[in-house]
């Protein structure tokens, strides 16, 4: 059976670093963070047909992944920060991610303790957007009731954490 830990949260909190450094600890299969991609790719300039794009990319990325039959998988975001993405672009949630239930089992938000970070993709750099952003991403997963745990500190630390979190959820 695999465990499937998801990375969630605002922008510039480390997520895309933790990944790989939580799969090699874990051999873990990671799913990029689909929305970066797409945003390299096609700009920032979202519509509800672009985040529905990252959207389907995102749940066909995770399949292809499961399909492995990994023991641990590690998504960089899912869905679920598509929707908080929805909300805080377009004002409104999105029935189709709404309807999505193929939730990880174990959610880990890295603080906001690090610095925000400019790299093309990131549009809610002040202190205010980037909270409201944090709390529209939490909400995502408590109107689930979704486990999840707070992963803080840098480097080293911040991957100690991840882990004491997963051993406190259950799943290390």
């Amino acid at each position: 059976m695999t465990r499937h830990i998801c990375l969630h949260g605002a922008e510039s909190t480390g997520k895309s670093t933790l990944a790989p450094r939580l799969s090699a600890r874990l051999g873990a299969v990671v799913v990029p963070e689909y929305g970066r991609l797409y945003a390299e790719a096609n700009g920032t300039a979202f519509e509800e047909a672009d985040l529905l794009a990252i959207f389907d990319g995102h749940v066909a990325a995770t399949r292809a992944a499961r399909a492995e039959r990994p023991e641990w998988l590690i998504s960089d975001t899912d869905p679920l920060m598509t929707q908080a993405w929805a909300i805080m672009l377009l004002g409104r949630r999105l029935p189709a991610i709404d309807a999505w239930q193929d939730t990880a089992d174990f959610y880990l938000v890295p603080a906001m303790d690090l610095p925000w970070r400019e790299d093309g993709t990131r549009l809610f750099g002040s202190v205010a957007d980037r909270r409201r952003f944090m709390e529209v991403a939490i909400g995502e997963l408590d109107r689930r009731t979704l486990p999840w745990a707070w992963v803080e500190g840098e480097g080293d630390a911040r991957l100690e954490s991840a882990l004491a979190a997963l051993r406190a959820g259950g799943l290390g």
